[in-house]
């Protein structure tokens, strides 16, 4: 019976695989093909590249593109919340004066066109 592999692996090895691990599409093929697992890769990243502030992984790894994607969404539905509460308080400033002048069902400010 072969005894498994303790103990670390070569750091050209590891250095090999942070640096695929930060091109690749597929982690978790990746990881097997390597023959371990897509944990150790992760943990390997951390400890070879420290993160540099908040800038994370390699600017050309797909973990970063989908990090940029993600904030430019967040940008985006924080704007639409912005338009919603705009358009919410036109809506109410527009039922309050409604309710003001005391007459419901009022006609239109322009009468509609006859045919």
């Amino acid at each position: 019976m072969a005894k498994k592999r303790v103990g670390k692996f070569p750091k050209a090895f590891r250095q090999m695989a942070v640096d695929r691990l930060n091109q690749c599409d597929n982690i978790v093929n990746l990881a097997k093909e390597l023959g371990i697992s897509r944990r150790l890769l992760y943990t390997w990243r951390e400890k070879l590249q420290p993160l540099e502030g908040s800038a994370g992984p390699a600017a050309n790894s797909r973990e970063s593109m989908l990090r940029s994607e993600a904030n430019r969404l967040k940008r985006l539905l924080a704007e639409k919340v912005l338009e919603v509460d705009f358009f919410k308080g036109a809506l109410q400033q527009v039922e309050a004066r409604r309710q003001q002048s005391g007459q419901a069902g009022a006609p239109a400010s322009m009468p509609r066109s006859r045919p």
